[in-house]
């Protein structure tokens, strides 16, 4: 998960390969159920790791097919990239976590194969 603009969370769901927006999330006293979804399927993959990219996107990395996904604030997927090819499916179980460092330029991402933390850029 991750806080977007204007308080906005963003949830990861991975059995339903979709990106949930929870409103006024870091004030709200009441529940916002499941949240709006945002994206579903495309090239969303049971994604187990999110986080907001510094141009607000929000990036996930997929279990199911070893992609990384950009989604805008508006749901659409502009970007897909293998971060992962291995196993069988290809690139499934690899990707688990993600963090987009402040001061710097690139994405950490967890590849679970090679038990290994990489970064892209």
């Amino acid at each position: 998960m991750g806080i977007g603009q204007h308080g906005l969370l963003y949830v990861a769901e991975t059995l339903t390969s979709s990106i949930f927006q929870i409103p006024n999330a870091l004030f709200r006293t009441t529940s916002a159920g499941q949240g709006r979804l945002l994206t579903k399927g495309g090239r969303l993959s049971m994604p187990l790791g999110l986080a907001i990219a510094p141009n607000s996107n929000i990036l996930t990395v997929n279990g199911g097919n070893g992609r990384i996904v950009e989604t805008s604030e508006s749901g659409v997927q502009v970007f897909s990239r293998f971060l992962d090819r291995t196993g069988s499916p290809p690139g499934a179980g690899a990707l688990f976590g993600l963090a987009v460092p402040k001061a710097r330029f690139g994405v950490y991402y967890v590849d679970n194969d090679q038990n290994t933390l990489r970064l892209l850029h």
